[in-house]
């Protein structure tokens, strides 16, 4: 079925979503890490970007949040702009792991592969796999220009939040010196797990989150700067990957009750890709008992509802500009 949507009503459905989730409560800051233990949690907002490059935010879209684990999406696309899907599914494995995401359990149960780029083991392997090899500076310039090509604006490094990491990531380390184990790391240990560390504290806005997802549903053009960023083929391989564990324990329930392919971080920011429609983000640090944002996936619900905007809905949407 054909269905067209307006800008009006996007702009509508937007504000409806945002003014009935507002005064949601329930969720907690991400404790186990100091910085964002301590960040305001009323904080919140939801942007959207079109695939004409017009951009709709509504609330604290221009606050800088930790990207965190929504990071693992952006280096799991570098990996394939380098190096291939192909060699991304054979180094690391597109499944989900059904467990939380900084599982251990879940790299002993499969141990020839890391599950999936969009945990945290697999996006410690993917960072070892950043070309230049060898070069951590090297490497973390790919993986910020990759960043701002895809958000058409920098991210910044939260120093703090970093320092914060670094300082409490005791699991991580286990993770990775485990894949070593399994011969799953692909550069220095210790190097790699100091990228991840370091991207995952990178700030970012849910403006520019939300023009990263439309770049994604965009086949890889960034339709605010133009630029097209990435390969057209990678699109569906990256949304797989976004549907399958964006949410991690919980993400079935997610794609029942929503049916948007979407991906969170513990700093509160969640990215959602609705292929050749629209890229949406949202904002609010209080998460679930799976580390994901309460009112950002209220508010993101709420919205693809309204407007009936699924992926499984059976619909061809298309925005009248």
């Amino acid at each position: 079925m054909e269905k067209t949507i307006t800008i009006d009503q996007i702009e509508q459905a937007a504000q409806e979503a945002f003014d009935e989730t507002k005064s949601l409560s329930g969720g907690v800051n991400a404790h186990y890490i100091p910085y964002l233990a301590n960040i305001d949690p009323g904080l919140f907002g939801i942007s959207i970007t079109l695939l004409n490059g017009k951009c709709i935010n509504i609330g604290d879209t221009s606050y800088r949040f930790g990207i965190e684990s929504v990071s693992k999406v952006p280096t799991a696309i570098l990996v394939m702009r380098q190096q291939g899907p192909e060699v991304l599914l054979n180094k690391i494995g597109a499944d989900a792991t059904g467990l939380p995401f900084n599982s251990i359990f879940a790299i002993l149960l499969e141990n020839d592969h890391p599950s999936t780029p969009l945990v945290n083991a697999g996006a410690i392997s993917a960072c070892s796999m950043v070309l230049p090899a060898g070069d951590s500076a090297g490497k973390w310039k790919a993986i910020v220009d990759n960043i701002t090509e895809l958000c058409g604006s920098a991210p910044v490094l939260i120093e703090q939040l970093y320092e914060s990491e670094s300082a409490t990531n005791f699991n991580n380390r286990a993770i990775a010196w485990l894949l070593k184990n399994y011969n799953r790391i692909y550069d220095d240990v210790n190097m790699s797990l100091d990228l991840y560390t370091r991207q995952c504290s990178l700030g970012i806005t849910s403006a520019q989150l939300a023009v990263m997802a439309a770049t994604i549903a965009n086949n890889g053009v960034n339709p605010v700067s133009g630029k097209a960023v990435f390969d057209e083929a990678i699109t569906p391989k990256i949304t797989s990957l976004i549907a399958t564990v964006g949410f991690y324990e919980h993400t079935g329930d997610w794609l029942y009750t929503s049916g948007i392919p979407a991906k969170s971080g513990v700093g509160g920011g969640v990215i959602g890709v609705l292929p050749g429609v629209m890229g949406i983000s949202a904002f609010a640090p209080p998460l679930d008992e799976a580390g994901n944002s309460v009112k950002a996936q209220a508010v993101m619900k709420s919205f693809v509802n309204k407007l009936e905007l699924g992926i499984f809905n059976g619909n061809r949407v298309s925005v009248k500009y």
